[in-house]
């Protein structure tokens, strides 16, 4: 077990408050789509060919909208609320592309608690700069705190 994994959150239920924010930044690096595209097996030349991401309209490798959402297994099973976390549901909606060398602000903020079913709903973003480039909603329930 790594150091990282011994940093979860441990939020109970009752910590978390609707209107809380959680937050944290990740730069994308250009061997991060190759490890994607490996552990996928998604190859698609949009995301690992150079020559095709040139003469793209991107003019450059864009990175797989998988990868970018990823991050919010991240904010929920590390940050909110971590460890306690049973992950539910995930709507996704990608709006402008990530690039490698782009730094992403994934955040997380509460829009509402469920207590019949210890549910937490989560705004979902994430953020380059200003500009939201993913957006999305998570269910999550708190587990184990009786």
């Amino acid at each position: 077990m790594t150091d990282k994994m011994l940093n979860a959150a441990d939020l109970k239920y009752s910590d978390i408050q609707v209107g809380s924010v959680y937050a944290f930044k990740r730069k994308i690096q250009e061997q991060d789509l190759m490890n994607f595209a490996n552990l996928t097996g998604d190859f698609n030349p949009l995301h690992v060919d150079k020559d095709f991401g040139k003469r793209s309209r991107f003019k450059s490798n864009i990175a797989h909208g998988m990868l970018a959402a990823s991050l919010f297994s991240t904010l929920v099973g590390m940050y909110c609320p971590g460890q306690r976390s049973l992950y539910l549901t995930q709507s996704i909606k990608f709006r402008r592309p990530v690039f490698a060398g782009d730094e992403l602000l994934v955040r997380g903020t509460v829009i509402n608690k469920i207590d019949s079913t210890r549910v937490i709903v989560l705004k979902t973003e994430i953020i380059v700069g200003a500009v939201v480039v993913v957006s999305g909603e998570a269910q999550v329930e708190i587990m184990g705190d009786n």
